[in-house]
C-alpha cells in the first residue's frame, strides 16, 4: 500500500516520527505542497491508495486524475479543504480528526488573556532592558493590570474546547455565561450558567470563541454585536478567524470599546499585511499555535494512524462523507 503525505511538516516538525504509518505501506512525506497548483499535488499522489492532507486542497479535478486513491484522511478537524462529495462518489473514505487539542486550545485561549491581563511579555523584556534597574520605585507597570476573579466570561460555543477554557475560568475565580445550541444541564452551577446571545454579549467582561464556523456564525463578532457589550470588554478567538469582522473589530479596538483582543487565527492565513487587525490597539496575534504542543500533535498523529488501520481492518471510522 503506498502512502502520500503532502503536507506533513506542522503536524511534524522533526520532533514526532510517521512509524506508525509506516508500518502500515510505503510511506513518502512531503513537508509542503502548492496551495493552487492542484498539478504538483496530482502528480505526487500518483499511483498512491492513501493521501493524508492538512491544508493541500483535493479538488473534484484530482480526484479524477489519480483513480488509485481508495482513502483520504485529512490531518485536522476540518476537512473543508477535501471535495468530500467528489471523494463519496468514488467510494472514497475521507476521514478527520475530531478531538485531540481539547486542553491545548482551552490553554491557549486563557493564555491569550493573561498575557492581556498582565502584558508579562512586555514587563519581561523591559526588565531585560534595564527598565527596573533605573527606575526610581521598587515596581513599575507600563499597562494597567487586571484581576479576573469575579469577572465574567462570555464563551460562545461550549463544546468540549469551550468546557475546557470554561473550567480553567471558573478555576480563575470567574463565572461563565455559555451559548451554545445544545444545553447540557449537568455542566450548569453557581459559577457556570447557559444564556442567549444577547445575555452572554450585554453581561461579559470577556467574551471567547469556541463555535465552529458555519454561515449563522460567519461574522458574529461584527459592529451590531459590538455595540452590546460591555465598553472595555476583552475579545478572544482561537476557533475561526471568519468568525469576526475584522474592520469592525479593528474599529472598536482603536475606539476602546473593545480593550484588547487576543487572536490566534485570521480570516487569511498567513496574515497578510493589510489585515486591518494589524491597525489596532491592544490586539495580540499569534500564528494559529493554539493546537502546536507536542502532546496535542502526536495524539493527533496517533488518531490518523489509527483511522487508516480501521479503514485497512474494513471498519473506518471519523469517516466525515459517509
Amino acid at each position: 500500500m503506498k502512502i502520500v503525505v503532502l503536507d506533513g511538516y506542522t503536524l511534524n516538525p522533526g520532533d514526532l516520527d510517521w512509524k506508525g504509518m509506516e508500518a502500515i505501506g510505503e510511506c513518502t512525506v512531503y513537508d509542503r505542497t502548492s496551495l493552487t497548483d492542484v498539478q504538483e499535488a496530482i502528480d505526487r499522489i500518483g499511483d498512491a491508495e492513501v493521501v493524508f492532507t492538512n491544508k493541500t486542497p483535493m479538488p473534484k479535478e484530482l480526484f479524477d486524475a489519480c483513480p488509485n486513491i481508495k482513502f483520504v484522511g485529512v490531518l485536522a478537524t476540518g476537512y473543508n479543504v477535501v471535495d468530500v462529495a467528489a471523494a463519496k462518489e468514488k467510494g472514497i473514505p475521507v476521514t478527520n480528526i475530531p478531538t485531540y487539542g481539547t486542553a491545548a486550545v482551552g490553554q491557549f485561549t486563557i493564555a491569550l488573556l493573561l498575557e492581556i491581563c498582565h502584558h508579562i511579555g512586555h514587563h519581561s523584556q523591559a526588565v531585560h532592558e534595564g527598565a527596573w534597574e533605573n527606575n526610581a520605585d521598587w515596581c513599575f507597570w507600563d499597562y494597567p493590570l487586571i484581576e479576573l476573579d469575579g469577572k465574567t466570561m462570555g464563551i460562545i460555543g461550549y463544546g468540549r474546547i469551550g468546557q475546557a477554557t470554561g473550567r480553567i475560568a471558573q478555576a480563575l475565580g470567574m463565572k461563565v455565561l455559555a451559548y451554545d445550541s445544545y444545553h447540557n444541564p449537568d455542566l450548569e452551577s453557581d459559577t457556570c450558567k447557559y444564556a442567549e446571545l444577547d445575555e452572554v454579549l450585554a453581561n461579559s467582561d470577556v467574551i471567547a470563541l469556541h463555535c465552529p464556523l458555519f454561515p449563522e456564525t460567519q461574522g458574529i463578532i461584527n459592529k451590531d454585536n459590538i455595540a452590546k457589550m460591555k465598553d472595555g470588554v476583552i475579545i478572544l478567538n482561537d476557533s475561526r478567524g471568519p468568525l469576526i469582522v475584522e474592520e469592525d473589530l479593528r474599529d472598536a479596538l482603536n475606539s476602546g470599546k473593545v480593550a484588547a483582543a487576543g487572536l490566534d487565527v485570521v480570516s487569511t492565513e498567513p496574515i497578510k499585511g493589510d489585515n486591518p487587525l494589524l491597525q489596532a490597539k491592544n490586539c495580540f496575534i499569534t500564528p494559529h499555535i493554539a493546537w502546536a504542543p507536542k502532546e496535542s500533535r502526536k495524539r493527533l498523529m496517533d488518531i490518523a494512524v489509527s483511522n487508516l488501520q480501521a479503514f485497512v481492518d474494513g471498519a473506518p471510522v471519523n469517516v466525515v462523507n459517509k
